[in-house]
């Protein structure tokens, strides 16, 4: 039986075809809820993963999105509403590929591209959902943010910068929204055996040396599964009294 807040409507999975959102995405729809698919271009990973949860019996629907257009996002929202009445938990894990660089190198337009998709991005999925969940009698939005947040990883600034400006957003949700029943919080990702991570891995970007380096910060030494998001992230929509909370899931990184 699913849980009470994930029977009543659905959740929005904000980079719903990226290799740890689809992951989330089935979580959700395993633990018995809804799940609208937000995609910007892999359509076909998108409706791979909507037809994975509708086999296990529940509603799934695909609503593709430029995060960085309000409108857009604004009008992907209102086919969300449109098609399952309510929305209960925002799941923000949508952004681009992080180019591993150094401060100092990092130009101004790959500096523009990650505080737009990531910073505006997230700003925008707020404002489009924010009044439904106010007007719903309340919801939670779980926020995908790195584990880089309380330890800085070298070159890995273009995530963890933008993601750290939404990681105080969230708790100003929690504090502004909570006479609304409205919670946020935020899981610290670490090195997960999925999407960027295996893009990078492929491109040689990370080798020998950096794979023993950052496996000495681990308590945990392996990398994580996406599927253990997802669990973080259930915990977090469905437990009605935490909020402004971040939840470090990345094996005891830098502990």
């Amino acid at each position: 039986m699913a849980h009470p807040i994930l029977g009543k409507g659905a959740t929005v999975v904000f980079g719903g075809s990226g290799g740890i959102g689809q992951e989330v995405a089935k979580s959700f729809g395993a633990a018995g809820s809804d799940v609208a698919v937000m995609y910007r271009s892999k359509q076909d990973v998108a409706e791979r993963v909507a037809g994975q949860i509708r086999e296990k019996g529940q509603k799934a629907t695909l609503h593709a999105a430029d995060v960085t257009d309000a409108e857009q996002v604004k009008s992907a929202i209102a086919d969300v509403i449109a098609a399952h009445g309510r929305i209960h938990t925002v799941v923000w894990g949508a952004g681009p590929v992080v180019e591993q660089v150094h401060i100092a190198d990092t130009t101004q337009e790959l500096w523009k591209r990650s505080i737009d998709i990531e910073v505006h991005g997230f700003f925008n999925a707020v404002q489009a959902t924010l009044p439904h969940l106010r007007a719903g009698g309340g919801g939670s939005y779980v926020h995908l943010g790195s584990a880089g947040h309380v330890w800085w990883p070298a070159k890995d600034g273009l995530s963890v910068a933008p993601k750290a400006a939404n990681e105080a957003l969230v708790k100003g949700i929690a504090k502004e929204e909570g006479r609304n029943n409205v919670r946020a919080n935020s899981i610290l990702v670490g090195v997960i055996e999925a999407g960027m991570f295996l893009e990078l891995l492929k491109r040689g970007v990370f080798d020998d040396v950096w794979t023993a380096e950052v496996q000495k910060m681990l308590a945990i030494k392996r990398w994580g599964k996406p599927e253990e998001i997802g669990s973080a992230a259930l915990f977090l929509a469905t437990n009605g009294y935490v909020t402004g909370q971040q939840i470090n899931v990345s094996g005891g990184f830098g502990v």
